[in-house]
């Protein structure tokens, strides 16, 4: 049984800096596109950023190119989101996120399995 656990979420200022970290048992790591999806109270869940199996590829919604960061270890079954610059708009709650063999941009629909999610909190 596949099962994604998320860590790092917490309160930080504008401007501030977080890393959030997303640990996949119960199967071969490598074989899952990883990603980050996010979702505030009474919104969809939107996409964030993806990163291929074997990192050939990264994606990042608009919002957060440029300031965040998505990256694997292959050897530790770990994806993290270096986060940057942080605004009071990504304060959501953060949901780890893993499609079988995908090489493409995730999209909610690709998901295979879901973390529990990280709450993310950047205050003005």
């Amino acid at each position: 049984q596949v099962q994604l656990v998320e860590s790092g979420g917490g309160l930080v200022q504008t401007g501030g800096s977080l890393t959030l970290s997303c640990k996949l048992s119960g199967s071969t790591f490598s074989n899952y596109a990883m990603g980050w999806f996010r979702q505030g109270p009474g919104t969809e869940r939107e996409f964030v950023a993806s990163i291929t199996r074997f990192s050939g590829s990264r994606f990042y919604a608009d919002s957060v190119k440029g300031r965040f960061t998505i990256s694997r270890d292959n050897n530790k079954n770990t994806m993290t989101l270096q986060m940057n610059s942080l605004k009071p708009e990504d304060t959501d709650l953060y949901y780890c996120a893993a499609d079988l063999y995908s090489y493409q941009r995730m999209d909610v629909t690709s998901v295979d399995h879901w973390g529990k999610g990280t709450l993310v909190t950047v205050s003005p």
